[in-house]
């Protein structure tokens, strides 16, 4: 902050301390002020106990003035005096201020504070002051906190003090507040103080007031003492004669009737167009104009470009949405659904908690909580709730409810009023967004026609992007954006119309860029590759293919690996997993370094050794080596040495690494504070880079400081970040600590990461919703976009298909807002009942499958040798997720190892090792802890499944969920029975 902008603003405060002293609570603004030091905080709280609020706030204000040299501190008091409800007094000091009260309010608001003192002992004595503070809390001119100091106020020392202390903190409010308060008392029964308040006083009884033992001194707290702006004028040392106040009533209303014409707050006209937003929620234009049908009560789809303040505005709609229901007598529960875990404490820390904890209870609760409670609980507890989309689904499922019959455990969507569905464009295929809003639709359509009639939540969508769907032309882009309106039950999609020059100002446009790298000219590592890999083929006795190290290669591979499994040849399966690894081993070459694809390589042949060598094979620690694998092996250790030796040859480095230090070197010296994200495929490449990165004196000097950000799942031999480790990072990028992150898609989508200068897609194209994504996180202004590829990987020719597509899908959202009301409705309903028979027909195949297939005759085997392993009866099933098998029988086949990627992933995991096979050491799953006690849980992606009584069917499955037949509960009191626990 420059000197002259410091001098301004405290020159404000000094200049207004007598109108700040009058509306400003000292206690509850020190909660959001940390630039005074907690001894300075603790004495003004002092003061206050022992002087009253008026001279804490005095001494607040000089504190203020001595530590005005700490940074940001001006920020943190505008804050502070937001978030209490001071919102009047922000715009006092504020230069910039456009939402100043405007003179002729300010006097009508004087003017008003002096009624309510001069009437305070009438009021006193017929105010029920509990009542009138809920109402007025409600109506958001008390704060919750005004309200729990009013009850207490009640409880403690009775009904005449708490009406002091509501009105010495309604008077303190910004203007407005008096016509709502004439409102709250005539529906809550004041009517006669109403009417005195409002003018007609021929029911004010003058002997009453004349008699009142209350003195006008004793009448108010200090705390209400007003300033007015023709100087500070206290009330509190004024004893006004009894008989002169209806003189002094008739004038005041002599004098506010000059003001009739005056509204009692700033509306649009009063702030030269600016809407006038909750006091602590402040809106732009273009996201007012979004918000409109949802203030209505309508469901919509907003789609605002990344940083430009979606969710703020879901807080915004959220508020009017819960303070309504009060109104109306009816209890809000709103519900905001994520599909990432980080974003749950994001969303709940940053926005909704943050400003809407004054008035409403705000929790939330993901897969990670530690907190095990019931999720119906933390529902019915809370105005507002943020979880993971799964969690709510399961629960509408009823896979949480251990009783089927127990209603305290259960929900339904009819339990909440508003739900929030963060990233919608996700509300598509067989997604938990479109489950939970399949559900919708099905009580929607119910609802029509008269079956079971149960009322719906209003709907609110947020995304960036909806997609195009992968349509060609505008007519299927057309179709999917209608379709995502129908899974949502949209009234209409919203985008800004009238507000795209200050969208433009808020949400810069990147620079784009391409660095195209040519292809090697040589490459000895990956050609020593594709002879090992024909090697392989040969063994198989197949012949090769020339796609080593593409897609539709490691297709093959995967069908071959199935195929292997289903037809007990063990030489196929294995050999089909190692061309896959190879595979991959390729396309890190291609990507990073020759020596990350060794790495790679090596680490795997070391694992699996490892495997094959388990403690029951110390005599014999080759017994489950057969044939096949004593080739692999050797195939391996005969070429290591000269995979190795290239793998150091940096001529042989492929250009992408060059294209991507030319760019990353270019932003960190064109800008001394540069702040960028590097996005990559796998959780390898980012591990990699990051090592390549710190390896490289180069970006050390120009002062790069880099880490990787990955997800949370355990599906990678890489160690994945816990919420908690991605949290750090993206507060040490925020602060400075990290300037270069180096991520996989987890961060492109809904996390709040502070704002760069430059964002790089290496060797990455996915759609045009990610790349959309992606480049919204260059948000400053100059910021750079580029796109990091080889030439010819066919990278570039997708980025000009997103380029194309993103184009089609703005063309796509305007003609379907074009779309006349009726027609849009019809084929709204059309997919909606299209979808629903859909989704029967499917059930009906699932049910018959299921039927068809009788658990007890099913058997699993082995993956790797295909050797019997149990049968379906043996099988039980813990909460609807893990699959046990506790009998003795499956004991005396599997051995337990440690579980190193485990270890290193996380080390409060609740397993205690892996089971694998003791004939060919594949492995089938892991011991988990339940209730205290190891099971043995089965991976279906580990075994082969012989689904009919003769064993001729043959299946494998990637998920428990995917097979035909359902498998009895786990009976934990049966099993504690039998096995003396």
């Amino acid at each position: 902050m420059s000197l002259d902008n410091q001098q301004i603003r405290l020159g404000l405060i000094e200049c207004f301390r007598s109108r700040l002293v009058a509306i400003v609570q000292a206690e509850p603004l020190l909660d959001f002020i940390t630039f005074i030091p907690a001894a300075e905080r603790e004495e003004i709280r002092s003061v206050g106990r022992q002087n009253g609020n008026q001279a804490a706030v005095h001494l607040l204000l000089n504190k203020v003035n001595t530590n005005s040299g700490v940074e940001g501190w001006f920020g943190e008091f505008i804050t502070a005096l937001n978030r209490t409800g001071c919102s009047h007094g922000a715009a006092y000091v504020t230069p910039e201020a456009s939402d100043l009260v405007s003179p002729e309010l300010e006097a009508r608001n004087d003017l008003e504070v002096k009624l309510i003192i001069c009437l305070t002992p009438t009021v006193i004595d017929n105010l029920s002051p509990d009542e009138v503070s809920v109402h007025c809390c409600a109506a958001d001119i008390l704060t919750e906190d005004d309200k729990e100091k009013i009850l207490s106020e009640m409880k403690q020392r009775g009904k005449q003090a708490a009406t002091r202390e509501l009105l010495s903190r309604i008077v303190m409010k910004p203007p407005g507040w008096f016509s709502k308060f004439l409102d709250i008392l005539r529906k809550s029964g004041h009517e006669d103080l109403a009417e005195i308040l409002s003018g007609d006083d021929s029911s004010l009884d003058i002997h009453s007031v004349a008699t009142n033992n209350h003195s006008f001194n004793d009448s108010l707290p200090e705390s209400g003492s007003c300033s007015m702006s023709g100087g500070e004028t206290s009330y509190s040392g004024k004893i006004v004669k009894v008989v002169e106040r209806k003189k002094l009533i008739r004038c005041f209303f002599t004098r506010l009737s000059v003001y009739v014409n005056v509204p009692d707050s700033d509306d649009e006209s009063t702030r030269g167009g600016r809407g006038s937003p909750v006091p602590e929620i402040k809106l732009r234009d273009y996201q007012q104009e979004v918000a409109v049908p949802a203030l209505e009560g309508k469901n919509i789809i907003i789609c605002l470009p990344t940083g430009s303040g979606k969710t703020r505005v879901a807080v915004y709609i959220t508020r009017h949405h819960l303070n309504n229901m009060k109104c109306q007598g009816k209890t809000g529960k709103v519900i905001v659904l994520v599909n990432k875990v980080p974003l749950v404490d994001q969303h709940f820390r940053k926005e909704f908690n943050a400003f809407l904890k004054d008035k409403y209870s705000v929790s939330k609760i993901s897969g990670d909580t530690q907190l095990k409670i019931s999720f119906p609980h933390v529902v019915r507890q809370n105005d507002i709730i943020i979880c993971t989309a799964q969690i709510l689904e399961n629960q509408l499922a009823g896979l949480n409810c251990d009783d089927e019959d127990d209603d305290d455990d259960s929900l339904k969507l009819s339990d909440f009023t508003l739900i929030i569905i963060d990233e919608c464009h996700h509300t598509q295929k067989e997604g938990v967004y479109k489950s939970i809003m399949t559900r919708y639709i099905e009580q929607k359509l119910k609802n029509k026609k008269g079956d079971v009639i149960e009322p719906l939540p209003q709907i609110l969508g947020l995304t960036a992007s909806p997609g195009v769907g992968g349509a060609k032309n505008r007519k299927a882009a057309q179709s999917h954006v209608l379709q995502i309106c129908a899974n949502l039950d949209a009234y209409r999609i919203m985008t800004v119309q009238n507000f795209q020059k200050q969208l433009k100002d808020q949400v810069k446009e990147p620079v784009k860029k391409m660095e195209i790298a040519e292809e090697r000219r040589e490459d000895p590592f990956g050609d020593r590759i594709k002879q090992m890999m024909n090697k392989i083929h040969t063994f198989l006795e197949q012949a090769a293919t020339t796609d080593f190290g593409t897609q539709s290669y490691e297709q093959l591979i995967v069908r071959m690996c199935s195929t292997g499994a289903k037809e007990e040849n063990r030489k196929l399966r294995a050999c089909a997993e190692h061309l896959r690894k190879y595979n991959d081993a390729l396309v890190i070459n291609d990507t990073i370094r020759m020596i990350d694809a060794y790495n790679y390589l090596t680490n795997f042949y070391e694992e699996e050794i490892r495997k094959k060598m388990t403690d029951d094979d110390e005599d014999d620690p080759k017994s489950k080596l057969d044939q096949t694998d004593r080739f692999l092996f050797q195939l391996f250790n005969e070429n290591q040495k000269e995979l190795q030796t290239v793998a150091k040859e940096p001529q042989y480095e492929n250009g992408n690494l060059a294209k991507l230090r030319k760019t990353v070197l270019q932003e960190f010296t064109k800008k001394k504070e540069s702040r960028g994200i590097i996005f990559t495929k796998t959780r390898q490449n980012t591990h990699a880079l990051h090592e390549w990165i710190e390896q490289n004196e180069k970006f050390t000097e120009v002062g790069i400081k880099a880490h990787y950000l990955t997800g949370a799942g355990n599906n990678s031999q890489y160690k994945h970040m816990t919420q908690h480790e991605q949290k750090e990072v993206l507060n040490k990028f925020h602060d400075g600590e990290i300037n270069l992150l180096i991520a996989t898609t987890v961060a492109e989508e809904g996390l709040d990461i502070k704002e760069c200068n430059f964002v790089i897609r290496y060797d990455l194209v996915t759609n045009e919703i990610a790349m959309v994504q992606a480049r919204g996180r260059a948000r400053c202004n100059d910021s750079t976009y580029a796109l990091v590829a080889l030439d010819g990987s066919g990278v570039v020719d997708r980025e000009f298909v997103n380029e194309f597509r993103e184009k089609m899908m703005y063309k796509a959202i305007q003609k379907v807002q074009e779309m006349s009301a009726d027609d849009y409705k019809k084929q709204v309903e059309e997919r909606q009942i299209q979808n629903i028979m859909e989704l029967k027909m499917k059930r009906r195949k699932d049910f018959a499958k299921r039927i068809q297939s009788d658990y007890s005759k099913v058997a699993f085997h082995c993956y790797g040798c295909s050797k019997l392993a149990c049968s379906g009866k043996d099988v039980q099933v813990i909460e609807s997720m893990h699959h046990v098998n506790i009998t003795k029988e499956f004991k005396d086949l599997y051995g337990v190892r440690e579980n190193r990627a485990l270890q290193e992933k996380s080390l409060d995991y609740q397993t205690n090792g892996e089971i694998y096979c003791k004939e060919c050491a594949q492995t089938w799953g892991s011991m988990m802890v339940h209730r205290g006690v190891n099971l043995p849980c089965l991976s279906i992606k580990n075994f082969v499944v012989y689904i009919d009584e003769k064993h001729l069917q043959k299946q494998t499955y990637k998920k428990w969920n995917e097979v035909p037949f359902r498998l009895p509960k786990f009976d934990f009191i049966s099993y504690a029975a039998g096995s003396n626990i």
